[in-house]
């Protein structure tokens, strides 16, 4: 070796690692990590960015805000539980699966296809660790006894229209054997679940799909004659250790801890964040007790506040907020009858019409915000009409590869929204809404027609038999009347026939 390749080698080998380094920072920038907050039941109006008018303290979500994009038009696929998680993970509406309408129980039968792609595979193959912690609700594969093996039938467990167990017997079921399809069989390398609400039993944890305990014990439920407000649980199984109020302080600090681990790490991470909160029971603790001005239910919310608060620091004390995509959302509207209004004064869906399970616009438009320090624009705000299902085709988009035929069909990207290079994402797509008891709705611009009269959910009256000469839908101009008052269905027949038409292309 020359004397001049001695003097040089150490400043070869310099500007080789600095390459080599610049490269590895600009796939981790381009990569970014990303945790998706779900609140069960949180309401449009809950939100004080949303709803100034609103009774509640959310300055945790409103800093998230002051520091992301605010969608006002977001939508959760449907207006209850099981579908809009479906959604999420599949990009797919639910009622194209074997559950058409309605949610699963506790004991509810896996709804996630074998074979079908998650986000969570996409992310997985790309290179992502994926971790979910919180309500699972998609159905778990309990071992079933052998002597019970052959007993399932319409007659014996509850079976949706598309074939699949959405309640059974729990004294059929071996809970000693781990069971055989769960979060890991669907992309996530991680997993601390709850089955399902916080409401239905079992009540029990599973982490990487086995039970921390078995569920053995009993209890009686709490609050049954309150119409599904307070502390209200069903009756049923129980790890004896199970605690209720410890729920949400449970899911945070597994959350956070998956933040810790992974960011030490050199791959990126996804941390699903599904929680059970604020849905019932309404059981906030400690400092957050007859703290807000709505009641247990209010409580309940700040309490979830706090979580976004403690996952926003996680992240800033890990050295990884700047390189983090950070989604807060909710799957559908708040479950706030007008009693409630009344009560405390608090419009928990803002001054949208309708609540959970509704076609109405309470029952599926969300809060959804989205922060990316240095990419997505702080304080900005986008009326962008979205919906959750959006998740997986953003995310192929953020790592430039594509979906395959079969996956995401109902997804569509809104990168280029998240990224300040368009108001709209591409040409305009129609969204499709779904009601708790299976009522549709389209929705296309300014326009939004549903099928049916009615709520098609738990506002009263849920149908109505149209009127001789009436009209047998809705059709409202949500840009002139966004409290969906004025049924323009016989006035506009051209609108009425071209969303219809839109609708069933759509399902075909």
């Amino acid at each position: 070796m020359t004397k001049r390749f001695t003097y040089f080698l150490p400043l070869l080998l310099l500007f080789t690692g600095l390459s080599c380094t610049s490269e590895e920072q600009t796939e981790a920038a381009d990569r970014p990590n990303i945790v998706y907050i779900l609140a069960d039941d949180l309401g449009y109006g809950d939100v004080a960015a949303y709803n100034p008018d609103s009774k509640l303290l959310t300055p945790n979500i409103d800093r998230l805000v002051s520091q992301g994009m605010r969608f006002t038009d977001a939508h959760s696929p449907s207006s209850v539980c099981t579908p809009t998680r479906y959604g999420i993970l599949t990009g797919r509406y639910c009622w194209r699966s074997r559950l058409p309408q309605g949610v699963l129980r506790g004991y509810g039968r896996a709804l996630l296809e074998s074979g079908r792609s998650t986000v969570a595979d996409l992310l997985q193959e790309n290179g992502y660790t994926t971790g979910v912690v919180g309500k699972w609700h998609l159905g778990i594969d309990w071992v079933i006894q052998e002597n019970y093996r052959d007993s399932i039938n319409p007659q014996t467990a509850s079976i949706s229209a598309g074939g699949v167990v959405q309640e059974m017997n729990s004294d059929w079921l071996d809970f000693s054997e781990p069971p055989t399809d769960g979060p890991l069989d669907h992309g996530f390398d991680y997993s601390f679940v709850l089955p399902a609400s916080l409401d239905m039993p079992p009540y029990c944890f599973l982490e990487n799909d086995t039970l921390l305990s078995i569920p053995d014990g009993h209890t009686e439920g709490n609050d049954l004659d309150m119409g599904y407000y307070g502390a209200f649980w069903r009756a049923g199984r129980m790890s004896p250790d199970f605690k209720f109020e410890e729920v949400l302080p449970t899911f945070t600090e597994k959350a956070e801890g998956f933040i810790r681990e992974q960011s030490g790490t050199a791959d990126p991470f996804f941390l699903y964040f599904p929680l059970a909160a604020p849905h019932t029971p309404w059981v906030a603790k400690g400092e957050f007790v007859e703290s807000s001005q709505a009641g247990d239910y209010g409580d309940f919310v700040q309490m979830v506040d706090a979580t976004v608060g403690r996952i926003m620091a996680a992240l800033e004390s890990a050295g990884v907020a700047d390189n983090t995509l950070l989604i807060f959302t909710s799957d559908n509207g708040p479950f706030w009858r007008e009693d409630k209004i009344e009560e405390f004064d608090h419009r928990a869906a803002g001054d949208l019409r309708g609540m959970k399970s509704d076609i109405f616009e309470g029952g599926h438009r969300v809060p959804f915000v989205v922060r990316w320090p240095g990419r997505v624009q702080a304080g900005s705000q986008s009326t962008h009409t979205t919906t959750l299902t959006n998740l997986i085709a953003t995310c192929a988009d953020l790592l430039d590869t594509s979906l395959g035929t079969d996956t995401g069909e109902d997804s569509y990207s809104i990168w280029p929204v998240l990224m300040g290079e368009a108001e709209e994402a591409g040409p305009e797509q129609a969204v499709i809404h779904h009601s708790g008891s299976g009522h549709f709705a389209i929705r296309k611009g300014n326009w939004k027609l549903m099928e049916q009269l009615g709520s098609g959910g738990f506002t009263l009256p849920r149908t109505v038999e149209p009127e001789p000469g009436g009209p047998t839908g809705q059709l409202y101009n949500l840009a002139e009347d966004p409290l969906e008052t004025t049924n323009l269905y016989l006035e506009r027949p051209e609108v009425v026939a071209e969303l219809l038409g839109e609708l069933e292309r759509i399902r075909q």
